[in-house]
């Protein structure tokens, strides 16, 4: 813990901490599993344990670069090339590990952690980039991109969760 993460305090130390603690369910799910158990979809779902902490991943890169960039940074969703990336993201394709999956995570964490921790004002704020999904000419702050990574690991966590009770039984809680 680096001295400035040791005197953060207020929203900056919250969502630090919650983020954290939703990250480390996800790595919890992930524990044990082969790489075949984590790109297995045992659900009606498309969704596998190793596609989704490789989906967490790049939607920590594209918030923290649009915290940094704006909206540029997240490419056009009418882009097939964009959009091949992002469904392939749920996926594990050859030659991918879950450990390698897992690396990548912890490293993409990392940077994400230090913006947090580094950035000075929550209140930057940045047009979103324009896509059907998000409401025209709005802007989004840091915090509020910070908060949907929270609520986007949360989520995926849970998912992940499900899909691991149907590989094998094992849960992250409970």
């Amino acid at each position: 813990m680096s001295a400035t993460e040791q005197t953060l305090t207020g929203e900056q130390a919250d969502m630090l901490q919650t983020l954290r603690k939703h990250r480390g369910f996800l790595r919890f799910t992930a524990r044990d599993l082969t790489d075949e158990q984590a790109g297995a979809r045992s659900t009606v779902s498309q969704l596998c344990i190793g596609g989704i902490i490789k989906h967490v991943t790049r939607v920590e890169r594209g918030w923290t670069r649009f915290i940094v960039e704006g909206p540029s940074a997240m490419g056009r969703w009418d882009d097939p090339g964009q959009m091949e990336q992002f469904m392939s993201a749920f996926q594990m394709l050859p030659g991918e590990t879950l450990a390698g999956l897992l690396s990548d995570y912890e490293h993409a964490a990392a940077e994400t952690d230090e913006l947090l921790i580094s950035l000075p004002d929550l209140d930057v704020a940045h047009p979103l980039p324009e896509a059907p999904w998000y409401e025209q000419g709005a802007s989004w702050t840091a915090r509020r991109a910070f908060l949907h990574l929270v609520a986007e690991t949360a989520q995926h966590a849970g998912h992940a969760d499900i899909i691991r009770e149907s590989i094998d039984g094992a849960k992250t809680m409970g």
